[in-house]
């Protein structure tokens, strides 16, 4: 589960994180009685005004302004609020800015010179370890960096048994140039975003940039939080936070109806059980010339109402110019799955204007076969892996 820059922020702040202050606008005027409340409670005279959606790179697309003054902030979050912001990581059309951060300036003169880094904390899935990723080069896009400078990107993996130790976190903080005050500032910060991500049970904090402000203090001027959403059910306060209008509509539907569900870019929907056997079909397609148009695992039922609910999630992409169904017959029988796919078929009359390929395999597969040879209906059926597969390639011709 993704949050906004606003909630990320929240969360860091709760673990002692330092952060750049701001507070959320829905319109140009609470974004002037934002930038008023935080004058009067951070001292800053400029106020930085930020789109709050799920992408990155909003600077490059126009939303994330500089305002001098309070009528900037106002006509700056008025253009903001209601755009449809296209940046590097979203669609053509971009997202909808429905909100936006109004934010301290923390780039103020001082004693010293300001510093961006990138940092970010994630998993390592080829160790199974923790591993806080760290560069010199804020500000930047990481992946940019990486393709032109990888020397000047830093890893440093953290062993679960002991956690994060404080040498590591002096490493860190040395590996960046640092000394002096803002040494110390930035093994504190280290260590607090460290127990950020590992007690929020997220997958992912990537901070870019952290500063180094003029007066040597260490703080996060962005924040892209994910939190796994296997752990919701323990963390309810976060929960709390999903935004569903930045979230894909029909994935969102899916998941109200119990359905796991991921929209792909392909012309073949999926309808299978259990995640494996989806990975398995999902190359089935691939192979017979075809490309995945979802994800979708019914789970261990599917009866005709499951079934129907998931032919209509499906057939919501436009693209998808065929179906397969792919159920292994173990808990639930293969009649029955076949008598659903008949009766959701029947039950949606018109509606299913695209060719349907059925394999069953397992309990009672050739009396599944039967009824779906004897149902009367465009239903195409299979037995074997192959046999799916070339019917897949022969409806797609």
């Amino acid at each position: 589960m993704n949050l906004h820059e606003y909630q990320g922020k929240e969360i860091l702040s709760s673990f002692g994180v330092r952060i750049q202050r701001g507070i959320v606008a829905h319109s140009a005027k609470e974004a002037v009685d934002a930038a008023k409340q935080l004058t009067a409670e951070t001292g800053t005279g400029w106020h930085v005004i930020k789109a709050q959606v799920h992408a990155g790179g909003r600077g490059k697309g126009g939303g994330v302004k500089l305002a001098k003054n309070l009528k900037e902030v106002e006509e700056l979050a008025g253009q903001i609020i209601g755009m449809n912001l296209v940046t590097p990581q979203t669609s053509a059309e971009g997202k909808k800015v429905h909100q936006v951060l109004v934010a301290e300036d923390v780039y103020y003169p001082g004693d010293s010179e300001t510093s961006e880094f990138y940092m970010s904390v994630l998993l390592n899935r080829s160790t199974g370890r923790n591993m806080i990723m760290y560069s010199t080069e804020g500000g930047m896009d990481i992946e940019e960096v990486a393709e032109k400078t990888p020397h000047l990107i830093f890893t440093e993996e953290i062993d679960p048994a002991t956690g994060l130790l404080g040498f590591q976190a002096r490493k860190i903080a040395f590996n960046l140039g640092l000394s002096g005050t803002a040494f110390k500032e930035m093994t504190k910060f280290v260590s607090a975003l460290y127990k950020a991500y590992v007690q929020s049970d997220s997958s992912m904090f990537e901070i870019n940039p952290v500063l180094k402000t003029s007066d040597d203090k260490i703080m996060a001027v962005d924040a892209k939080v994910s939190i796994d959403d296997n752990a919701l059910y323990r963390r309810k306060q976060y929960a709390e936070m999903r935004d569903l209008r930045e979230e894909n509509p029909i994935e969102v539907e899916a998941r109200a109806v119990g359905l796991n569900y991921v929209d792909l870019d392909g012309n073949v929907g999926c309808m299978v059980n259990g995640a494996g056997l989806a990975m398995a079909t999902m190359d089935l397609i691939k192979m017979a010339g075809g490309e995945p148009a979802n994800f979708l695992d019914v789970g261990g039922t599917a009866d005709a109402k499951r079934v129907e609910e998931a032919f209509r999630i499906i057939l919501k992409d436009p693209n998808v110019k065929a179906i397969l169904i792919n159920i292994f017959g173990g808990i639930v029988r293969c009649d029955r799955v076949a008598q659903g796919v008949v009766d959701a078929y029947k039950n949606m009359g018109d509606s299913i204007k695209v060719p349907i390929i059925v394999r069953l395999q397992g309990t009672n597969a050739e009396l599944a076969k039967e009824i779906i040879d004897n149902s009367g209906l465009a239903v195409h059926s299979a037995v074997q892996f192959k046999e799916a597969a070339d019917k897949v390639e022969e409806v797609l011709k």
